[in-house]
This record gives structure tokens, sequence and C-alpha cells, in this order.
């Protein structure tokens, strides 16, 4: 019977007893826990206030990515505003947040900086009609603040072709499956992996799929949440989310052949574990950002500059060398500060004459484009 692919995991009748083999996952755990150890150390190198900014920046990514993986597109600036409100950073020339990005970021936050905090039913209803503030996904009407009721059934295709990727336990269970799995979670802290302890919360959270909507981005908050409370600090260095975005294929295929296999859920860990590995490895490049920012802002203390052209700037700097696509353009100082055409001109010329930008050595006529003066940064 357990090899029957059409019966989830949910449906055996040993759930929720997962096992693995630890064996197997040594290796993997051990590089990990060196990656953990030496973004610690960084954490220590770079200070309060740059550790700050750097929480920030990851927290931009996070918000950003775990929408889009769930094909939200969230707007940047919008996100950025409402990390550097709640986390006291300037916001000039900021955009204001919506309610729904304010939302997720309040979830992230209260996910890692309150990690000591119970899990509870309350909390996890408040997450999501966090993420939903005005009861609706999309234009659809939306159970909010609540478990579902009704079945999920996941499913891709055209209407009469659908392939059948996973479909959750009946609304009628979803109470007691979450009553379980919060009773696991109080239980588990001190006492399994804690990195292990992450890998199945979210699995078995997504497993359940306890809410009508916002489950994944759910999923990925808890998953911080463990990871906090495995590390003893609301400090994140590293984006898991960033990662999965960019493995969404793998992501979504170990997660359904995981769904629809045994309770042994070793591949399921592995996986996990290489992804939160290399969301580490790929933290030097957002750490990197945030010391050039730092460094930049430094070295232009005495600059003065208007709150356009603090964000103009602070958005070239949030793109990175070479990443601004185009360059910046007259027409795209319009766009980004809001401002006419001549003052646009005006602005950038002002920011030429103090070595703040510099023009593109391929640029002519109506082509001309700018970015940072990134040689003066690196030297």
């Amino acid at each position: 019977m357990d090899g029957n692919p059409q019966k989830y995991i949910w449906q055996h009748d040993n759930w929720p007893r997962f096992q693995w083999h630890s064996g197997e996952l040594l290796t993997l755990l051990g590089k990990v826990r060196h990656a953990q150890g030496g973004l610690s150390a960084t954490a220590k190198a770079l200070g309060f206030e740059l550790s700050h900014q750097a929480q920030a920046e990851i927290l931009v990514e996070e918000a950003v990515k775990t929408s889009a993986i769930e094909g939200e597109a969230l707007n940047r600036d919008s996100v950025r505003s409402s990390v550097a409100r709640r986390l006291g950073l300037p916001q000039a020339g900021a955009a204001p947040a919506e309610r729904h990005v304010d939302g997720l970021v309040e979830i992230l936050l209260d996910a890692t900086r309150n990690h000591h905090e119970p899990l509870t039913a309350q909390r996890l209803k408040g997450w999501q009609a966090a993420l939903f503030p005005t009861g609706y996904s999309g234009i659809r009407k939306i159970r909010v603040g609540d478990w579902r009721d009704g079945p999920i059934v996941v499913v891709s295709g055209p209407e009469g072709r659908q392939k059948v990727h996973f479909e959750a336990p009946p609304g009628e269970v979803v109470a007691e499956e979450m009553k379980r799995f919060l009773q696991w979670w109080k239980k588990s802290l001190g006492r399994e992996e804690g990195v292990l302890r992450a890998g199945v919360a979210h699995l078995w959270f997504v497993t359940v799929h306890p809410f009508e909507d916002g489950n994944g981005r759910i999923a990925r908050a808890i998953t911080d949440m463990a990871l906090a409370q495995d590390e003893q600090q609301p400090l994140r260095l590293y984006s898991f989310s960033s990662q999965i975005m960019e493995e969404r294929d793998d992501y979504y295929a170990v997660l359904e052949q995981t769904q629809k296999g045994t309770l042994d859920i070793t591949a399921w860990l592995t996986w996990f574990l290489g992804c939160l590995l290399r969301s580490m490895d790929r933290s030097e490049a957002m750490i990197h950002k945030v010391l050039t920012k730092a460094r930049f802002w430094q070295r232009h203390s005495q600059t003065t500059l208007n709150d356009q052209q603090k964000k103009i700037v602070n958005r070239l700097l949030d793109a990175g060398e070479g990443e601004f696509h185009g360059g910046l353009t007259t027409r795209k100082y319009v766009a980004i500060a809001k401002t006419s055409r001549s003052t646009a001109i005006r602005e950038i010329n002002d920011l030429v004459e103090k070595q703040v930008l510099v023009r593109g050595s391929q640029s002519k006529g109506r082509s001309v484009w700018y970015d940072l003066n990134w040689e003066e940064l690196s030297g």
C-alpha cells in the first residue's frame, strides 16, 4: 500500500511519523553548520549599524521573493518603505507601502524577532489575515483569519487535461491536524536537530495546507522562525525564499514527489539542506551590496543631495554595479523621481558635477545614460 503513487503521505496510517536516514544527511548538515558559523562571525564583524542595514536588505529580498514564488510581483520600493519604517531606517523619497506589503513584512519580522514567543493557532491565523487585509486574493473572496473548511487540490494544465499535483487533507480535519502540528512544534524545540526541525516543519505545514490561500508564504515564515530559534538570534544574513525562487521548479518537484511517497522524507531533507546551504553561499553578494552602500554614503556624507537625488542614488546602489538595466536615462529619472524633464536634467548634471554619477562610455546623443561612480567606491 505504501508504494501506491496515488496515496499521499497524510493518508498513511502512521502519519505524521516522519523518518529519515541521518547518515545520508550528516555531510550536508555539517556544511550548513559551518556556513551558519561563518555568517554569525560576519554579523559580529559588521557591527550593529551595518548589521541593521544588512537585515533590511535581506528582509526586502525575502518579502519580494517569497511572494514571487507564489506568482505575485511586489513593488520593491513599497517593500523598502515598509521595511525602513519598521527598522527605523531613513526613508528619503520612499514610496508609501501598500497594506498587504506591510502585512507580509510584519509577519517576517514577527517570525524572527519574536521567535521565542509561542506559535499558536491564533498567531498563525493573524499572519494569514495580515496577508489579505481586504479579504480577497486577487478578485476571489477567501476565508481570512481562520482554517479552511473546504478541499484543496493543486492542479496544472488546461481544463479537461489537468494534472493533479497534490490534494490536501479534507477541511473537516484541518483543526485537529494543526493542533497536532503545534503540539509537535512546542515539544520538538531543543529536542530535535534544529535545522532538520525547520525542514520537517516546512513540509508538514504545506502538506496540511490549513488556509485557503497564503500557505506557502506562511510555511516559509515558519521555516525562518525555526531557523531563528536554532541560531538563537533574530538577525538573518541570508534569504531562504530567494534561493527557493531560484530553484522553484525543483522545489515544487521534490515537494510533489515527497507528498506522493512514503513517510521517509530523506530526499526532501537532502534538498532542503542543500537549498539552505546555497542561500547562505549567496549571502556574500547581499552583504557586499550593504557594505558598498554604506561606503558610498560615508564618502558623500558632506555632499548635498535632495530627496529625489537620494532616491535615485539608492535605486542604483540597490541594483548593484552594472545591474541597472540600460543605465540611468533622463526618462527613467523622471519616472522614478516623479519630476519634470527639465528638473531631471538639472539634477543629473548636478550629480555628475559632484562626481556621484558618470556618463556611460558608450552613450551618445539621445542614448546618453549614466551610472554611479563605482570606480570611486572601489578605490
